[in-house]
């Protein structure tokens, strides 16, 4: 049988993995797509009413990809973040944390449905010679030997690559094939996704409101509408789900408030089940891990896109520094260097996540005490909150190239 020859394959044609392959491709790497899902299913409506908070070094990677063009004009710049804590039908607490976009100098990140920016990856995908997007068609099996990966993939085609990205989803099934074990858990919480519009314009202010359920999300979207991400009980939301549009809106209401004047929930609802993991490894020979694959987080701060795109940005970084040195896309040691780089990071960002979920998902007193108090100093520290505003940023620690605006 034939077997057709890249650099770089990717197993997953996802926002992660469509931006690596774009990251790669912008330095002359030629490589492979492969997704079991057709581009247009994906942008189906239907296919997933989620959004997703892109951090302002994110949106600094894609205007360096020459994916923000494609993207622009269906994102929401978020302009403020405003967090409180309360419990339902009770007086929010007076303490309260503000994140101003005037003290950065620029928005905090921007807000966009998941299928716009989907769109925009397919857009730009258009203009790279060197990316060829293989779909449907999923990773069956992968052989590794010392020089090559050779993946059989579902519609027939056999590709060769020197290196193979598992980018394709939480349950990677070529994270499984090569063995790499995750820690993991459910959370007791189900997260609810729905559309309202609003009377009054939201000015691009982000509200995380915090519930003994959990967080409630209120995310700026273009026009006058926003996208609620609601955690709620697992053995509750299934009622939630199933009440008729005039009650579930009355409850949607009556955590949203009154503060954007009357609202209506438009368009569908959809439930996702809430659950953690980390790889406990990131790399395998001729193997890495990336986006969904490698880690899952909690979305009580909005982050899992922004992680994913982090690794594209750090693996595209190692693999084009291993081939400016004349070596191979999967040498081992370009590989070390991206798995010290992101597995901290990510560790780091999911512990915090989890910890946030577990002491503001609940109403004991104490606890809700020292929390506020907690959202308290923050907001009144400058250093402090200006130190939270660029963690929300996505703007510390060592960032790859392209989250900086430089190439990679």
């Amino acid at each position: 049988m034939n077997v057709e020859r890249c650099d770089v394959l990717i197993a997953g044609g996802g926002m992660v993995g469509l931006t690596l392959a774009l990251a790669m491709a912008q330095e002359g790497i030629l490589v492979a797509v492969a997704d079991p899902v057709s581009p247009s299913a994906v942008l189906n409506e239907a296919f997933d009413g989620r959004v997703s908070a892109l951090s302002y070094a994110a949106v600094r990677m894609l205007k360096k990809l020459d994916i923000w063009p494609f993207l622009e004009a269906e994102a929401q710049p978020i302009f403020d973040i405003l967090v409180t804590d309360a419990a339902l039908n009770r007086t929010p607490s007076p303490f309260s944390l503000h994140f101003d976009h005037r003290e950065i100098g620029e928005p905090m990140g921007a807000i966009a449905e998941n299928r716009h920016i989907r769109r925009a990856l397919f857009a730009a995908i258009e203009h790279a010679s060197s990316i060829r997007l293989i779909a449907p068609a999923g990773v069956d099996a992968v052989q590794v030997s010392n020089a090559y990966v050779e993946a059989q993939l579902s519609n027939g085609q056999r590709l060769r690559a020197s290196l193979a990205v598992a980018a394709d989803g939480r349950e990677s099934p070529l994270r499984e094939q090569m063995g790499i074990r995750t820690i993991s858990w459910t959370y007791p919480q189900t997260g609810i996704v729905a559309t309202v519009r609003h009377e009054q314009p939201h000015n691009g202010v982000a509200y995380e409101h915090f519930l003994p359920s959990g967080p409630f999300a209120i995310l700026p979207m273009t026009s006058n509408r926003s996208s609620l991400v609601w955690t709620e009980m697992e053995d509750l939301a299934p009622t939630l789900l199933r009440l008729p549009a005039d009650k579930f809106s009355a409850e949607v209401e009556r955590r949203f408030g009154n503060h954007l004047g009357d609202i209506e929930v438009i368009g569908a609802r959809w439930s996702y089940p809430l659950r953690f993991h980390l790889a406990r490894g990131y790399i395998a020979p001729r193997l890495a891990l990336a986006g969904d694959s490698a880690h899952g987080i909690h979305p009580i701060a909005g982050q899992g896109l922004n992680l994913g795109l982090k690794d594209a940005a750090a693996l595209a970084e190692c693999v084009l520094e291993s081939v400016r040195l004349g070596l191979d896309p999967g040498d081992a040691n370009g590989l070390r260097r991206y798995e010290r780089w992101r597995r901290f990071d990510s560790f780091a960002l999911a512990a915090a996540t989890d910890g946030l979920n577990r002491l503001f998902s609940n109403d004991i007193a104490p606890l809700r005490a020292v929390r506020d108090l907690g959202l308290g100093i923050v907001d009144a520290i400058g250093p402090l909150r200006r130190f939270f505003m660029r963690n929300a940023g996505g703007d510390l620690g060592t960032l790859p190239r392209l989250m900086r605006g430089e190439p990679a």
